[in-house]
């Protein structure tokens, strides 16, 4: 199989990008589309040109780093799947391949396929674990866990952080992953002590990341190789409404219990 790319091309961060085209033949069907790009690099290697730049580790669709746009699509057009796990039987012999990195100013390019994504860790830092000592795993049985939140909490847990939604998303907006890491904690009981705070400092570092908002368009569900539903962005909305409603409540509450602290009348003191 022979295909025609146009891949972008840049240099470093600052500098000025631009697609570039290229020409690989000797392509099997059961090459993987990263296997493709690795044969390329060997060419140009061979000439003394620049590889390209992307990434890739596990090529099993488990670590989330291999994620590129391809004609227009984030991860390509097979669905439920990232870049690794695409084989090139899915495009035709002789086919146009327009190869591009994440679009997003969250995301700004590193040097050609490859963008920064450290903002989605920013957001876990601010809030994506479990800070509560829990001691050794106990047994399953011990804790009551309904099928239905287990199940949303295990859909949810199955994020691998990859950007796509962010990158198919015509706002940019990471609803939907800061969503799935909001509803896998909220959905089990180790993650309901630290609920409100979590879900509040999560939205509000996803906020400064310069993420956009989410209008709801549904092209994260489309675009994720895990099938995420945006169910998770619901279900984040309802936590981060609960939970503001929650420290509204806190701040009506503090000047009703410093009267009442000051009021002999009302229980207090003089």
């Amino acid at each position: 199989m022979r295909f025609v790319l146009q891949i972008w091309r840049q240099e470093r961060p600052q500098s000025q990008g631009a697609f570039r085209r290229y020409e690989v033949s000797d392509i099997t069907a059961d090459m993987s589309f990263l296997e493709m790009l690795d044969v390329l690099n060997e060419q140009l290697a061979a000439k003394g040109e620049a590889p390209v730049a992307f990434e890739s580790d596990c090529r099993e669709g488990i670590c989330g780093t291999c994620g590129v746009t391809i004609n227009g699509a984030a991860h390509g057009p097979l669905g439920g799947a990232a870049v690794c796990q695409l084989h090139m039987r899915r495009f035709p012999d002789g086919a146009l391949l327009v190869i591009e990195p994440w679009r997003a100013r969250a995301f700004p390019v590193l040097k050609d396929l490859i963008v920064d994504r450290s903002a989605l860790d920013r957001i876990i830092g601010a809030g994506g674990f479990i800070s509560v000592p829990t001691g050794a795993a106990p047994e399953a049985s011990t804790r009551a866990i309904s099928k239905q939140h287990a199940d949303g909490a295990m859909d949810a847990a199955a994020c691998i952080g990859c950007g796509a939604c962010v990158a198919a998303c015509p706002n940019a907006s990471a609803a939907l992953f800061t969503g799935a890491k909001v509803s896998h904690l909220a959905l089990l009981p180790q993650g309901r002590p630290e609920r409100e705070r979590r879900v509040l400092s999560m939205v509000a570092r996803m906020d400064e990341e310069g993420f956009g908002n989410c209008t709801w368009h549904g092209e994260c569900q489309a675009a994720c190789p895990k099938s995420i539903s945006i169910d998770a962005i619901a279900l984040m909305n309802h936590e981060w409404l609960r939970a503001s409603l929650a420290s509204q409540r806190e701040v009506w509450r503090e000047p009703e219990a410093d009267a009442q602290r000051q009021d002999p009348e009302r229980g207090g003191t003089a």
